[in-house]
């Protein structure tokens, strides 16, 4: 992490500029949307359409390769029949913008784009239930595996050495330990990064790899409700039946990199149990669905608990220093880190062997249940 906080802070009328002659669409209306590096509005314009315009940091914005491979890998899995976003073009016909902006501290670089609007609803503002878990879970393996076919001269991007977010990163956390003293949590961290190094570094090699989403997350995943729109579903015996949930759409592709597969389902796991009113037995139906798709092999499944820990002390604090250079955006940043904090002192206390066996046995019991074996 850089001590440059280099997140833009546009206002309401430089987005709306932005928007009008970069793209050449005229602006009904304009609010902000929450956002962690970036910046994002939505735009309502005259036409009736709907949009996102996505302000990249300026750090990200140095590396235009990077953007330009996350900009296609959401037109190459719409082209797969997965729920992105199309890119709207600027008024040059490219799907990028490098502008200069003067965002009150000098003027800097920001790359912008347009993305159309998803619907749906977030996953974290809908009570999770093994079925959307589970199709959570397949959608990430579904992305993973299509994403094996992708080609683009600029691949090599996504091996973003010291990259944050990564899971090989987990290391890099220790630099930033300080802003977590006095929290007896500070703890459980040094003592999970310890075993990142003993048990899963040196194996690393062994680990299957793919290009990764990196932020399978409940804001960043949107659902609609699979069937009636209105009522409740009732099953040919008279008993009311659990309101089913599509998939509409999978948001914020800024995180993606190259890494081990397992690293997805960890993060997806962990994430998931955020919101959950029942956060210790979201693991099960996850990893059913990832693993209708894709199986896991023993190894990978050795180590999904540890890095699940690894990305709650990631979260927490990567959360914690963002605070201290952006004060102003505490309620977004900590949305994770308030209930983050919690889960991993419970996650560390039951242990390895309580959990994996809770999950395992969870995943098996729904995946017959759903096949009928």
């Amino acid at each position: 992490m850089s001590t440059e906080f280099p997140k833009p802070h546009l206002s309401e009328a430089q987005a709306r500029e932005l928007v009008e002659r970069v793209f050449g669409l005229r602006v009904d209306s304009l609010r902000p949307l929450p956002s962690y590096d970036d910046q994002n509005f939505h735009v309502a314009e005259s036409g009736g359409g709907e949009y996102v315009l996505k302000i990249m940091n300026s750090a990200d914005s140095r590396n235009s390769g990077l953007i330009e491979v996350q900009t296609h890998t959401m037109m190459f899995l719409r082209e797969c029949g997965l729920p992105t976003s199309s890119v709207a073009r600027t008024q040059r016909g490219e799907t990028m913008s490098l502008e200069t902006i003067d965002c009150g501290s000098g003027s800097k670089g920001y790359i912008v784009r347009l993305l159309t609007y998803l619907p749906g609803t977030p996953v974290a503002k809908i009570p999770s239930t093994p079925q959307i878990l589970y199709e959570v879970g397949r959608m990430a393996a579904m992305l993973n595996r299509a994403l094996l076919k992708m080609e683009h001269p600029q691949l090599q991007s996504l091996k973003r050495e010291n990259f944050f977010w990564s899971l090989y990163s987990v290391p890099l956390i220790e630099s930033y330990l300080f802003v977590m003293d006095g929290d007896p949590i500070q703890h459980v961290v040094r003592n999970v990064i310890q075993l990142y190094k003993r048990q899963i570094q040196p194996r690393l090699g062994s680990f299957r790899q793919c290009i990764l989403h990196g932020d399978f997350n409940d804001h960043n995943i949107l659902i609609e409700p699979d069937g009636p729109a209105e009522g409740a579903l009732i099953s040919s015996e008279g008993q009311q039946l659990q309101k089913r949930y599509r998939i509409s759409g999978i948001l914020d592709f800024g995180d993606m990199s190259w890494g081990c597969l397992v690293f997805e389902v960890a993060i997806t796991i962990m994430y998931m149990m955020i919101e959950s009113q029942t956060p210790m037995e979201v693991g099960g139906p996850v990893l059913a669905g990832y693993e209708s798709v894709t199986p896991l092999t023993e190894e990978e499944r050795d180590v999904v608990f540890l890095l699940v820990l690894c990305r709650f002390c990631q979260s927490l604090v990567r959360a914690r220093h963002t605070v201290l250079q952006d004060p102003e955006n505490e309620e977004y940043l900590m949305i994770t880190s308030r209930k983050g904090g919690t889960l991993l002192a419970q996650l560390w206390e039951m242990g390895k062997e309580v959990v994996e066996r809770l999950w395992f046995d969870s995943a098996r019991s729904y995946q017959s249940s759903r096949t009928g074996v």
